[in-house]
């Protein structure tokens, strides 16, 4: 099928879509809130499409997952965190921008926490975040993976 910028679009969007699926349904409760699946759409489209569709699908999809969820208080966080995990995660020199996704994510979840409710609060949910960050890049480098021999 030949790509045209309509249906690339298309593709975003609903890759957009399936990644607030993934995070609203399928959460895992933690003593410090949840962990989500949404790291698997942005690292998936990333890989498949590149920086630009990265962040546009982690931007909007963290942002629409906390105001469904009930954190509008995470939403712009959420944007700008996710946005620039997608990103990075697009880099062509894949590991550098890996690294760059997770501490991206990582570290702007701990400093919203930080503003939020203090050191306190944001030290225990570092290792959730990197799992979060981490089972997302390992599920979706294995559908990207799947989607590739398909194709």
């Amino acid at each position: 099928m030949k790509q045209t910028k309509t249906t690339k679009i298309a593709l975003v969007s609903l890759l957009t879509a399936l990644s607030v699926v993934l995070g609203y349904y399928l959460k895992i409760g933690t003593p410090t809130g949840i962990l989500t699946l949404l790291d698997a759409g942005i690292f998936f489209t990333a890989f498949y499409f590149g920086s630009k569709e990265g962040a546009v699908v982690g931007g909007l999809a963290g942002f629409l997952i906390d105001l469904l969820s009930g954190y509008p208080q995470w939403m712009f966080f959420s944007l700008v965190n996710h946005g620039l995990q997608g990103f990075f995660a697009g880099f062509k020199g894949k590991w550098l921008g890996l690294v760059l996704a997770t501490i991206v994510m990582v570290s702007g979840y701990a400093l919203g926490s930080i503003l939020m409710n203090g050191w306190s609060a944001a030290l225990p949910e570092i290792l959730p975040n990197f799992l979060q960050n981490t089972l997302g890049m390992v599920v979706g480098f294995v559908v990207f993976q799947s989607v590739k021999k398909i194709k």
